[in-house]
C-alpha cells in the first residue's frame, strides 16, 4: 500500500489530529495541536499595517458594537490575479511556518446564493503558489473545497468535504490545521472535533497564512496562528 493510500485509510478511520478544544470566545491557547502560539491578532490595536492585500481598497478596519474587525468591504477587488484563484486576499506579513494552525472567527456579510463564500490561505509563498479554502455554500468541484494554486489555475485536492457551508449572517469559529511531513491538511468549521474537510498534499512546505475570499465580502477577528517557524 502507497503512504498516499495509507493516510487516506487513517483519515477514513477517524484518525485526525487531535488537540485542546479552544472557543474562539476564549482567551488564545498556548498550544493548539501540540504547536505554540506564534501570533495573535484583535485589531483593537487598530493596526492593519501588518497585513498585506491584494487590493488595500478592498479592506478596513470596522467597529462592530464597539468592536473592530477587519472587514473586506468589496465583492470583486481590482486585483486580477497571474492564474485562476481568488480575487480578494490579504496575507499576514513576516510570519513563514512549517507546520501550521490558523484558528479564527469569521463572518459572511454577502447575500445569501449557492456560492456565498469566504476563503482562508496558508503555505503562501507567492501569488501563484498557495494552498487554500473555500467555504461554499454548497458543494461543487469549485466550492467548499480544499484547493492548491500552483503556477496553473486552482486544482482541487480534497480527500473529503460535506455537501455545503451552512452560511448565515453570525459570527462562526474555523481552523486550518497543517502538518507537512506527513502532508496532513484538516479543516474545521465551528465544531473542533471533527475536520469538515480533508487533504494530503506535501507540495509547499512553508508559506505564509491569509485570509480573504473569491469574490464575497466578509468579517474577521481573533486570529491566532500557531506553527514551526520556516528556516530559509
Amino acid at each position: 500500500m502507497s503512504v498516499r493510500n495509507l493516510l487516506i485509510g487513517f483519515y477514513l478511520m477517524g484518525l485526525v489530529c487531535t488537540f485542546d478544544i479552544v472557543s474562539a470566545e476564549e482567551p488564545a491557547a498556548k498550544k493548539i495541536c501540540g504547536l505554540p502560539l506564534i501570533f495573535s491578532e484583535d485589531f483593537e490595536s487598530q493596526n492593519s499595517k501588518i497585513w498585506s492585500p491584494t487590493d488595500s481598497t478592498a479592506w478596513e478596519l470596522q467597529s462592530q458594537n464597539g468592536n473592530t474587525v477587519y472587514s473586506l468591504i468589496k465583492k470583486k477587488s481590482n486585483y486580477e490575479p497571474p492564474v485562476r484563484s481568488p480575487y480578494n486576499r490579504s496575507i499576514l506579513k513576516d510570519v513563514v511556518l512549517t507546520d501550521t494552525v490558523l484558528d479564527l472567527k469569521l463572518q459572511s456579510t454577502s447575500h445569501d446564493y449557492g456560492h456565498r463564500s469566504l476563503c482562508l490561505f496558508f503555505g503562501y509563498q507567492d501569488e501563484s503558489h498557495f494552498y487554500y479554502v473555500h467555504f461554499g455554500k454548497k458543494v461543487d468541484d469549485h466550492a467548499n473545497q480544499i484547493f492548491i494554486v500552483n503556477g496553473k489555475p486552482r486544482s482541487k485536492i480534497s480527500i473529503t468535504t460535506t455537501a455545503g457551508t451552512n452560511w448565515d449572517d453570525k459570527w462562526h469559529h474555523a481552523r486550518v490545521v497543517r502538518k507537512v511531513d506527513s502532508g496532513k491538511i484538516e479543516i474545521y468549521f465551528d465544531d473542533m472535533t471533527k475536520p469538515v474537510m480533508t487533504a494530503i498534499d506535501k507540495t509547499f512546505q512553508w508559506g505564509k497564512v491569509g485570509i480573504g475570499s473569491f469574490d464575497d465580502p466578509g468579517n474577521y477577528d481573533q486570529i491566532r496562528v500557531y506553527g514551526k517557524k520556516a528556516k530559509r
